[in-house]
């Protein structure tokens, strides 16, 4: 049997981690494999390796001191831990402010603040490019806001909202404003300071770091008591300073600290590569397809992301057809969306917000690239979608 060739272009559900990674965590499984809560020598290596990186991941979100960023499991941790265990000490601001295409997770979490929290939620609807209207916003916002919850890049179409001004709106009102930066670092420079959230978080397998750890950022202000009380949404042990508990994954926080600092030092030649590829890859899928569509396209997007309507095509048997049984033929990786929506046939919700029909939204794929892509594997998949298309619509005229 041959080795099957992969060429994956799903990375904003997850990134390979690279060697460089997977080195810098072997130590922490077999040699320093001490409790870094322990106060022996031994469990001051695994401390100083998470203070390590602390520091890493500090430089690549433009934290002012590393001490403003909290590992936990992921984003949705993180999530779960703003709207459940910060907003409800704020008994007098009852009104969250979200938006229609923010990531499961937001909305999920904004569904249970509603249910069970008691917090009125307004779901602000978006422009058919992606982008939220900031009248709307600004109509919206008033003193009785504790949050404003809008994600920085949209993982399904890479849409840049103007967080800054978004920022600035929800404090001119006294709200907090909290950003998803999942699917921003490595993609765009961040510099969370200078962009003006007060809270944002991230995880590390989008940028190349291992799965099942991220981050919470806070700002000093929130640190120091100035704005909110921080509660901890898992309770016993009062680690990473009483903010979050848990035995902390020390292979798995030093891997994300190393694949931050190769974000970080890469970031400018990686966008400029990626942005090549992707808009290499819109030009040619155009050029190979009729009746197609870039989604976002008049929008700010993010250098790797390209979310393409496709007329007369199922999405899912697209995605299906691109991976064949045949080991001769190397397999497509896209996606059709978010990962963590994957169990769903129902179409982008995402997209329908954007004014697509169900049909569109329904043959939309997403494609996404990562600093290991290359030209050929986007020539190769140009050729085997188009490939693809032309036999999904040929077998549906029949």
């Amino acid at each position: 049997m041959n080795e099957r060739r992969i060429i994956y272009l799903d990375n904003n559900s997850t990134t390979k981690v690279p060697s460089e990674v997977v080195n810098a965590m072997l130590p922490f499984f077999d040699e320093i494999y001490a409790n870094s809560s322990s106060r022996h020598r031994f469990g001051f290596l695994a401390e100083q390796a998470i203070a390590k990186a602390r520091k890493q991941v500090a430089a690549l979100v433009g934290a002012s001191h590393p001490e403003e960023v909290v590992f936990t499991s992921g984003s949705t941790e993180a999530i779960n831990q703003v709207i459940k265990a910060v907003l409800p000490d704020n008994t007098k601001r009852r009104h969250i402010v979200t938006c229609q295409t923010e990531h499961k997770a937001i909305l999920d979490v904004c569904a249970y603040a509603e249910k069970v929290l008691g917090y009125r939620v307004t779901y602000l609807p978006v422009k058919d490019n992606g982008l939220i209207d900031l009248d709307m916003l600004a109509d919206i916002l008033s003193d009785d806001v504790a949050l404003v919850a809008i994600m920085y890049v949209n993982n399904e179409t890479g849409v840049i909202q103007p967080i800054q001004k978004i920022a600035e709106m929800a404090h001119n009102v006294g709200a907090i404003c909290f950003s998803d930066y999942t699917q921003a670092l490595g993609k765009l420079p961040v510099n969370l300071n200078k962009d003006g959230v007060d809270i944002a978080c991230f995880s590390a397998h989008k940028f190349h770091g291992p799965k099942g750890v991220g981050g919470i950022w806070y700002t000093q202000k929130i640190i120091d008591g100035m704005r909110l009380k921080i509660s901890p949404l898992l309770h016993g042990g009062g680690h990473e300073k009483g903010k979050r508990s848990g035995t902390l994954n020390v292979p798995a926080i030093v891997g994300m600290g190393m694949a931050a600092e190769v974000a970080f030092l890469e970031m400018e030649s990686n966008i400029k590569r990626m942005e090549y590829l992707r808009n290499s890859f819109e030009k040619k899928i155009k050029k190979s397809i009729d009746g197609i569509k870039i989604n976002s396209e008049t929008a700010p997007r993010v250098c790797n992301t390209s979310n393409i309507a496709i007329t007369a095509i199922d999405s899912e048997a697209l995605i299906a057809t691109l991976c064949p049984d045949d080991d001769d033929i190397p397999w497509i990786v896209i996606s059709n969306g978010s990962a963590c929506s994957s169990h769903s046939i129902e179409p982008s919700y995402v997209l329908r917000a954007m004014g697509l029909s169900e049909d569109d939204a329904a043959g939309s794929i997403r494609v996404s690239l990562s600093k290991f892509t290359t030209e050929e594997e986007i020539d190769i998949a140009v050729h085997r979608i188009s490939l693809a298309v032309k036999e999904l619509r040929d077998l549906a005229s029949l």
